[in-house]
């Protein structure tokens, strides 16, 4: 049977009865708000199954089922506050030494209830860890290419030539089984990110090589509770032409499952960082409230007071938001086929 793509699914073929392969019985509706596809079989489809078909009536998304996070080796919930500030030495000066080490590794991973993905990694996680430091820091990062494929690192912000993580200049590409170290002064503060830079380009961002790198401004900012949301997909058909699954931080509707908790009244800092392949928008949305936005956060002043930004790939922001009252608030894409595959959530406020 041919891959099946997720216009497809959420499209035409739906509307006029046509039958759709199945995607396991992942993500129903939740109150009437998730998506609306149904599903017929039972809960033990194949990788084969779930990605390319097997059933007759389409998908069907249960609220309750989730993915082994302790098989991923890691869970959404904890990547949303968990900053890396590497292991930090003082110079003779002075200067803080920051240093990291990032790990590519191929692994397979669930991105959504039964659905497996062959992803590339950094330290076995989608997105890699998200790297913290200061502007002025000197960061030093050694990359250890664990895969099958060749890899680098491409990181944001500004660095000598050969530290760019490029194909042909300093260590250029690192194959498997190599090492390298990239050194560099953290800067201009703001929000950043790294990924891999080997051709495709394109097959190496959307299997996972990418992740998040905050330098906050030598001043600091206003006291918050901090999260990072990468938004991602996989393109489980592999056929280059959009994504099966949307997510932020890799799980398709994790935060439906596992509504992230938050305080009212509370300042929260939401670090935004799009990397979604295959598509050339991506959006974030919240409900009952609304945020003060700093593109790239290399601003301390905000753009626009809004609940709605749109960014193509490798852009980023920082979302400063309050809640007035107590309850469930959703938040997803404001582009209704990535939400309803995967790309919504809840803040719970107490």
């Amino acid at each position: 049977m041919p891959p099946i793509s997720r216009r497809a699914l959420l499209g035409g073929a739906v509307a006029a009865g046509v039958a759709v392969p199945a995607v396991k019985q992942a993500f129903p509706a939740h109150e009437g708000l998730a998506p609306t596809l149904r599903r017929g079989g039972d809960s033990t489809d194949t990788m084969a199954d779930a990605t390319h078909g097997g059933g007759s009536e389409g998908p069907t998304f249960q609220l309750g089922d989730v993915v082994d996070h302790a098989a991923n080796g890691f869970n959404p919930t904890d990547i949303l506050r968990d900053f890396d500030y590497g292991t930090v030495t003082r110079l003779p000066g002075g200067r803080i030494l920051r240093e990291y080490e990032l790990v590519a590794a191929d692994k397979e991973i669930e991105v959504a209830p039964g659905v497996r993905y062959p992803a590339w990694t950094y330290n076995g996680r989608v997105p890699g860890p998200t790297l913290r430091a200061t502007e002025g820091d000197l960061m030093r990062v050694r990359f250890v290419n664990g895969s099958e494929h060749p890899h680098t690192i491409h990181f944001h912000g500004f660095h000598p030539a050969e530290m760019d993580g490029v194909p042909g200049i300093g260590a250029g590409i690192v194959e498997p089984g190599a090492a390298t170290t990239y050194e560099f002064e953290a800067e201009p503060f703001g929000l950043h990110l790294y990924h891999c830079h080997v051709g495709p380009l394109a097959e190496h961002i959307a299997r996972g090589l990418y992740g998040t790198f905050v330098c906050d401004p030598k001043q600091g900012r206003a006291e918050a509770d901090e999260m990072v949301m990468v938004m991602n997909g996989f393109n489980t058909n592999f056929d280059a032409e959009g994504n099966q699954t949307y997510a932020i931080n890799t799980v398709a509707f994790h935060h439906m499952n596992e509504p992230i908790q938050v305080r009212r009244g509370e300042l929260i800092r939401v670090y935004l960082v799009n990397t979604l392949e295959y598509d050339p928008v991506n959006s974030f949305h919240t409900h009952a409230t609304f945020f003060d936005y700093y593109p790239t956060g290399t601003r301390l002043e905000p753009s626009e007071l809004t609940d709605t930004v749109v960014l193509g790939q490798a852009q980023r922001g920082i979302c400063e938001l309050r809640f007035r009252y107590p309850g469930k608030f959703m938040f997803h894409a404001h582009k209704t086929e990535f939400a309803e595959l995967g790309w919504m959530g809840f803040f719970e406020v107490s």
